[in-house]
């Protein structure tokens, strides 16, 4: 099957190619053999329509032209469909690979292999594939919630959206009206960063606390966008990145190895208990409350109260 269907894609290609005018779909199914032993028109007309939607994916060019006695041809220019020579090097070639694999568990992973076959194709060297063969680690980018894409496109297009945003403290989300700027990835959740039109201030929103669906708004945005590095800053210190004190807590054993990996100092209590000192920045009780009853914060107390916060909110549901 997979093979009479490349073969039926390649004739349909070369057809479309080899015209210098429009052909219509009368034309291309007498020229066809697989459209030919389409047991009905209907069956033809759904063949064809996903045959030209599999090589418009694929990087062809197909143009849909009307004559004047107002039938529908199709064809696909050379001019159209030739690509400018590729000048990568190697190391190059090997960071687009390695950004390819990065999306492999995101929508994005078809787009990504797609339009490197196609770099490949228009003669991309080769490389090397460290990760393939000579290592078990896998370079990837979670990305689980159905927020991103569209919240990737709207920073790319500069379009300002509105959601339904759930803080971790909250019992249920209100809206917000946000013009995004960038989305980076912290301890593997996903931040968005942006102006808070509502409150006019620069705001960091957690995608997995994003209810609902993302909802584009038009017209411009009214805050001047600030370079990446102090986008970065900003959601480096909502995420609880910038520790400004340490904290004290209790820790079951054996779990909570992130927070384990952050501590100043770590001391056996016997019982099934450690006590750590970590550091303690903005965030970190949004943090704590996701480890649950394998985390008892001893100091400070305000920390103590924005934890306790945060799981009778959780409770209330």
């Amino acid at each position: 099957m997979a093979i009479a269907k490349a073969e039926r894609l390649m004739n349909l290609a070369l057809c479309l190619l080899g015209t210098r005018r429009p052909l219509s779909k009368r034309e291309l199914r007498g020229s066809i053999e697989a459209y030919l032993e389409a047991g009905s028109d209907d069956a033809f007309n759904r063949m064809f329509e996903r045959d030209k939607d599999d090589l418009r994916e694929l990087g062809l060019v197909i143009e849909t032209v009307e004559n004047l006695d107002g039938d529908t041809g199709y064809l696909a220019r050379r001019d159209s469909n030739r690509l400018p020579p590729i000048t990568l090097d190697a190391e190059e070639a090997a960071a687009l690979g390695l950004a390819a694999k990065v999306w492999q568990q995101a929508r994005l992973a078809g787009a990504a292999s797609g339009a490197l076959q196609k770099l490949r194709a228009a003669g991309m060297p080769e490389a090397e594939d460290a990760y393939e063969v000579h290592s078990a680690l896998e370079p990837r980018i979670p990305v689980h919630e159905t927020a991103f894409e569209p919240l990737m496109l709207a920073c790319r297009d500069r379009r300002p959206v509105t959601f339904d945003y759930r803080k971790a403290n909250a019992a249920r989300p209100e809206q917000r009206q946000v013009e995004p700027w960038t989305l980076e990835c912290w301890r593997g959740h996903w931040y968005l960063a942006g102006w808070d039109r509502d409150r006019g201030a620069e705001r960091v929103f957690r995608l997995s606390r994003i209810a609902g669906r993302v909802r584009s708004r038009a017209g411009a945005f009214t805050a001047e966008v600030p370079d990446v590095v102090t986008v970065r800053e900003t959601v480096e210190s909502w995420a609880g990145e910038t520790a400004t004190r340490t904290a004290l807590i209790r820790l079951r054993s054996g779990s909570g190895y992130p927070l384990r990996s952050r501590a100043i100092s770590v001391q056996e209590l016997g019982d099934g208990w450690d006590e750590l000192e970590i550091p303690y920045g903005h965030g970190l009780d949004a943090w704590l409350v996701e480890f649950g009853p394998d985390v008892v914060v001893r100091e400070p107390a305000d920390l103590r109260a924005d934890v306790v916060d945060r799981l009778r909110a959780v409770a209330k549901d």
